[in-house]
């Protein structure tokens, strides 16, 4: 009887971790539904300023451009960023092999898989501790309805 239970929970469970999990579709798609509400939320303050500081058409079309300019601006640091961290993964992933070279020159075959092991299960709990993290940050979204 233990035995079934726990294997319900544990199917249980592995559906619920499924579930989380989102396809590549479902990241663009809601990157492309973020880029829009981006576009919206400019034209929105674009046109607050307008409103705001009495600006005629000639000064909103050089603030637009204006806004533009730094946009593209800011894309190009974060590529160039991009490459930068790309060469610092590669870096520590070099150093991460020669240490396991190094590693298994100094311990014996069983105490290296053992040291292996546990590394590989502290890397485990980072990366859950971490996921629990971010779930932490995200706002929970109840859905409860306002009534009057």
């Amino acid at each position: 009887m233990k035995k079934l239970v726990l294997a319900i929970a544990f199917i249980g469970m592995g559906s619920f971790a499924m579930a989380q999990q989102t396809t590549p579709q479902d990241r663009e798609a809601r990157r492309a539904e973020m880029q829009q509400k981006m576009q919206q939320k400019e034209q929105e303050r674009l046109a607050q300023m307008q409103k705001d500081l009495n600006l005629n058409q000639s000064q909103v079309a050089q603030i637009q451009s204006l806004q533009d300019k730094r946009k593209a601006e800011m894309k190009a640091e974060f590529e160039k960023n991009k490459m930068d961290r790309q060469a610092k993964m590669d870096a520590m992933k070099a150093k991460r092999t020669q240490m396991d070279a190094d590693m298994k020159k100094i311990l014996t075959p069983q105490q290296y898989d053992k040291w292996q092991a546990d590394r590989e299960a502290k890397m485990e709990q980072r990366k859950v501790a971490m996921k629990e993290r971010r779930m932490m940050k995200k706002p929970m979204n109840t859905g409860a309805v306002e009534t009057k």
